[in-house]
């Protein structure tokens, strides 16, 4: 399994819409809101580091609202 953690920049007034869409993506574990250069951090967890940034790319940036995002994978030291 991959964690990844997603901060996520958003418009003025949309990050109620974009916390409430996020918890609609299985894969997203856990939500928070930021104060600070990023409004949210997203937690991911998947198959694959593939799978992490094919629902960064094709689900998470097509929601209204984000204007930028920043995408830190889990490295497990073992």
């Amino acid at each position: 399994m991959v964690v990844g953690y997603v901060f996520i920049g958003a418009a003025p007034s949309t990050e109620f819409g974009i916390y409430t869409k996020l918890l609609e993506i299985p894969q997203i574990k856990d939500v928070h809101v930021l104060f600070g250069e990023y409004d949210l951090i997203a937690k991911i967890e998947s198959d694959s580091y593939n799978q992490l940034a094919d629902l960064v790319e094709k689900e998470i940036r097509d929601i209204d609202g984000i204007v930028n995002t920043k995408t830190a994978p889990e490295f497990k030291m073992q």
